[in-house]
């Protein structure tokens, strides 16, 4: 069954299918938020299908700018522009412009409206669906941030051929994650593929599936939408333990550590068998190299997940495999087992 919503066109080549978005609704005016790396290889070839008179605006690249920093340039911009509550702002790029660029539109002049055109596999895969805006703050991933959801998302394949090998296998976890959570058959064809064999525009769409019918059923995570955050406990707290150090991870990476993790608490905890454990983790590090975690990191890392957003009552819950192709969720995981699933991790 299809449960895309009819705003999200997934392609190949879609500037003309933006174009005539825009030429049905009348904006006061167009803003595009880019980054210094979308800027350079993703807006050439988007430009020649907007109107001559938009604005531009470009921060600079990577995760460790996603903070209300960057924000208010962004937000000084939209001011400088004049831009009134009937503008338009196109979010050109991968999940950190999507989130903050989204985030700022949501809260410029209480909203604006705006367009996400993601520019990497994880972004159109995750990011650009389901509403999900926000930046880091102290360290701590979207920490800050609203539901809001765009006008449109345009999902245009081309893109993926502006990326480096690495961005692909990140945006690759999500793809894992995806069907180890919801579609045991699509986890079952793929497992032990590599980035090389996939037809993506087919792919993206049949992740996409999976991601709308759980963001649609639950829009703000109260219950069902808290399993797509598999792997993103620990996932999460690696991620942005090593965020600004010389051994950065990109999502991906730390959510498949996370997955690796979290998959054999899934065992520790009497969902899943260590057969089934050994599948995914195999699968896994088949994709993602061993990483190495310093002992002397562990406890900082563990402490990071004490804001994770789904925990209640200062209780860390986790979303874990129930079966292969079947998630639950709110389990709660004490410091130990999670001391215990990374020992796990370091021992493979």
């Amino acid at each position: 069954m299809n449960h895309i919503p009819s705003n999200i066109i997934i392609g190949n080549s879609l500037g003309t299918q933006v174009q005539d978005f825009l030429s049905k609704h009348n904006f006061s005016s167009l803003t595009v938020v880019t980054d210094s790396n979308t800027v350079q290889y993703c807006y050439p070839l988007l430009k020649p299908f907007l109107p001559e008179n938009h604005h531009l605006i470009t921060v600079p690249a990577g995760e460790e700018n996603k903070h209300l920093g960057t924000c208010q340039h962004i937000w000084g911009e939209q001011t400088k522009f004049g831009l009134d509550r009937k503008a338009l702002q196109i979010n050109l790029g991968g999940g950190v412009i999507g989130d903050m660029g989204g985030f700022c539109a949501a809260t410029y002049k209480r909203g604006i409206e705006f367009v996400q055109i993601p520019t990497t596999l994880l972004s159109m895969v995750d990011a650009s669906v389901g509403g999900k805006l926000g930046v880091d703050f102290q360290d701590f991933k979207n920490h800050i941030g609203v539901f809001q959801n765009p006008l449109a998302v345009f999902i245009d394949t081309q893109y993926l051929q502006t990326l480096p090998v690495r961005e692909i296998r990140s945006g690759y976890a999500e793809v894992l994650k995806h069907t180890l959570i919801a579609d045991n058959d699509e986890w079952l064809r793929i497992k032990d593929l590599t980035i090389n064999d996939f037809d993506w525009t087919k792919q993206v769409e049949h992740q996409i599936n999976i991601k709308a019918y759980v963001t649609t059923t639950d829009p703000t995570e109260k219950g069902l939408r808290k399993i797509l955050n598999f792997g993103h406990t620990l996932g999460h707290a690696v991620e942005s333990f090593y965020l600004n150090t010389e051994n950065r991870l990109l999502h991906g990476e730390a959510i498949a550590i996370g997955m690796i993790m979290e998959t054999w608490l899934s065992v520790y905890k009497g969902f899943i068998s260590k057969e089934e454990c050994d599948i995914v983790t195999k699968s896994l590090l088949h994709t993602y190299p061993k990483f190495e975690i310093p002992s002397s990191d562990i406890d900082k890392i563990i402490e990071l997940t004490s804001q994770d957003k789904k925990n209640e009552n200062k209780v860390v819950k986790f979303s874990l495999l129930e079966k292969i192709g079947t998630a639950n969720y709110d389990i709660a995981i004490n410091e130990n087992e999670m001391r215990l699933a990374i020992d796990y991790y370091q021992s493979l």
